[in-house]
């Protein structure tokens, strides 16, 4: 059931999307050991769009691990020093830096969302992006009550298309402009379900190798 809704509303977003936005956007396909992951980016995001056309051409992103995995919340990547035998000085790029939000209203954290992560408020209150690492959310259907509450507490109004995403597809609210979502998968759900479920210990970090082979563009 829950594979059939994420088609069914894929298929809608995707198309409200492409008839909304007049340039082609950029796919990629993710390589793990569990399956492939295909990807678009967003052109309303070009900033974070660049940074990870960039880091993809250097392949810096081959042979990272999935290094945080929550079940029923999301699966995180990108970070080089999680690479065997990774060395800094040799890859040719600094990631000492960081990328503006950008936070665009129609790009929320529904399931397949990809999204920046970033280090917390206290020490990054302008919630600029990491410079690799990222994340796909997976989430949980979210009930009408528990959005009316997080409207409370966020101070804000979910649109009615993301209503019924969040009630259907499922996701993660609380997380809409706090994190930088710049992208989203269009094929291979099931991995991400897969990659989820794999058993975690302290500080979430899976029990079991499960690693990007390589992101290729398409």
């Amino acid at each position: 059931m829950i594979r059939i809704r994420y088609i069914l509303f894929t298929f809608y977003f995707f198309t409200f999307m492409m008839t909304s936005c007049k340039s082609k956007m950029q796919t990629y396909t993710i390589e793990t050991n569990l399956g492939n992951i295909q990807i678009m980016l967003y052109d309303q995001t070009p900033l974070h769009k660049e940074n990870f056309e960039k880091i993809v051409a250097a392949k810096l992103y081959d042979g990272v691990s999935f290094h945080r995995i929550i079940e029923g919340f999301m699966i995180q990547t990108g970070n080089p020093e999680t690479k065997p035998d990774f060395d800094a000085a040799a890859s040719g790029i600094d990631l000492n830096y960081t990328v503006a939000a950008e936070f665009i209203p129609e790009y929320f954290h529904k399931k397949g969302a990809l999204a920046a992560a970033r280090v917390g408020d206290a020490v990054n209150p302008e919630k600029r992006s990491s410079s690799s690492q990222f994340y796909i959310v997976q989430g949980n259907v979210i009930t009408e009550p528990e959005l009316l509450d997080l409207e409370e507490h966020k101070k804000m109004k979910f649109p009615q298309y993301q209503r019924d995403a969040y009630k259907t597809l499922g996701g993660t609210p609380f997380l809409d402009r706090e994190y930088t979502v710049f992208g989203e998968v269009i094929k291979g759900i099931e991995v991400i379900d897969a990659i989820a479920s794999v058993p975690t210990g302290p500080r979430d970090v899976p029990l079991r190798d499960v690693r990007v082979i390589r992101i290729v563009k398409d």
